[in-house]
């Protein structure tokens, strides 16, 4: 399948492909419509900023069409992934790399926020007094705290029902649930191939179903852009424009300089995988959650050449446990209140924040209100910064979560190329031609 705007992903068995690309024009692909709906939710939302907000529903919809296929395609792939390796050892080993990259880089990330943080000083000047902030404003979302951490996120991992996990979108539990069905369709031998190929099938009809759903991605992204502007606008954060924009530097430079290092060790060129994702992008950077692409991001990377069971087993599970922005969302912003409330944290403190952070950061894809809640958490666990602190950045999370879901989007592609490369199932040579524009990307 293509990926431009009728079109969502691979079909299965067709990443083969290498003759010339087609150009299409430009009004047939996705990118040029969501940029020209965000021009105008930008624009309905600074110069009618209720009109804008009231648009928050068409964002909504639209990630909660995409949120539907979700379960079933992690489902369909990683099955048919996991069933058509054959080898269970191999599938060990895939898991076992991705943990391993998904910890270094995630704990690098923390590190580079933290040092981001520190050279900046955003908060410093700001002589917030703590005690005269108002915790209402929080509403639920630190009483949801008790939920982070590493046991009760590893329990939730485990549904509670088999269908529950598949009504709940559960990606953890439907990636479990997953990998014990491709387990015995694998161990069942000829007996199981034909379910094998069903789910195969099934997989190519949600990836239709997905290309469906993206005609409605430039509504989806005119409502969300709408809503922050209208809701957020820039007149009530003049206080914080040095938080957020040293913030979007840091993602930037991470991106840039991390990932660029990764990309360079590894062969392929990092700003033309961007420019192979620009679409997913700015999808997430409008609708500010990165789920509205896992679907086209599975297709994408097996597209490029990276192996099926690689690419189901990686991309699902590094939307838990390798999420890079968030890593870095985390570091600057607790320092951040903390230079913010005038709260001494010297080397030693910011070491031990350091290793709440390495945890609690594991647990944000399973708590509700994610990266802020975890932030509320980390706090709470420490004890040094003020817990009410967070409500300073309370207003401005949507907006600094467009600087780190992008980050994470770019985060996840970019180990699904490492480790595929890692166990020898990446075709580079399929890899460079459809990066440089030379082969078709279905």
């Amino acid at each position: 399948m293509s990926m431009s705007l009728p079109a969502a992903g691979p079909v299965h068995g067709q990443a083969g492909d290498v003759g010339p690309a087609r150009a299409q024009p430009w009004w047939r692909q996705l990118w040029p419509w969501v940029m020209l709906a965000m021009v105008a939710g930008v624009a309905l939302g600074y110069a009618a900023p209720e009109a804008g907000t009231a648009m928050q529903p068409l964002g909504d919809a639209f990630i909660r069409l995409i949120r539907m296929l979700i379960a079933p395609i992690i489902f369909c792939t990683v099955v048919h992934g996991v069933a058509s390796m054959g080898d269970m050892a191999k599938v060990g080993r895939v898991a076992l790399k991705a943990l391993i990259y998904f910890e270094v880089v995630t704990t690098v990330a923390l590190v580079f926020g933290l040092v981001m943080v520190n050279l900046t000083h955003p908060g410093t000047g700001m002589n917030v007094d703590a005690s005269t902030l108002n915790t209402a404003a929080l509403g639920n979302i630190t009483r949801q705290t008790h939920e982070a951490g590493v046991i009760p996120f590893l329990m939730n991992i485990i549904p509670n029902t088999l269908i529950g996990a598949f009504a709940e979108g559960n990606v953890l539990q439907v990636l479990l649930i997953s990998l014990i069905a491709g387990f015995a369709l694998s161990w069942m031998g000829p007996a199981g191939q034909p379910l094998v190929q069903l789910v195969g099938t099934v997989s190519q009809m949600l990836f239709r179903g997905v290309a469906i759903v993206m005609w409605a991605a430039p509504i989806g992204a005119f409502g969300a852009i709408a809503f922050t502007v209208g809701r957020f606008g820039a007149t009530s954060l003049w206080s914080l424009l040095a938080l957020l924009g040293w913030f979007y530097v840091t993602c930037i430079l991470f991106v840039v300089v991390v990932f660029g290092a990764i990309s360079v060790f590894c062969g392929f060129s990092l700003f033309r995988l961007i420019r192979y994702i620009r679409e997913e992008l700015l999808i997430v950077f409008a609708t500010t959650s990165s789920e509205t692409v896992l679907p086209r991001l599975i297709a994408k990377m097996e597209a490029l050449g990276c192996e099926e069971g690689v690419v189901g087993l990686v991309v699902p599970t590094g939307y838990s446990f390798n999420l890079d922005g968030t890593c870095l969302y985390l570091a600057f912003a607790a320092v951040f209140l903390a230079q913010a409330t005038n709260t001494p944290l010297g080397i030693e403190q910011q070491v031990g924040l350091l290793a709440v952070l390495l945890l609690a950061s594991k647990g944000a894809a399973g708590v509700a209100g994610a990266a802020f809640v975890v932030l509320a958490a980390t706090l709470s666990s420490v004890g040094t910064i003020p817990v009410a602190a967070v409500g300073l950045v309370l207003g401005i999370h949507r907006l600094m979560s467009e600087g780190l879901t992008p980050t994470n989007l770019v985060g996840n592609a970019v180990a699904t190329i490492v480790v595929a490369k890692w166990e020898g199932s990446l075709d580079e040579a399929r890899m460079r031609r459809v990066l440089a524009g030379e082969a078709p990307a279905h």
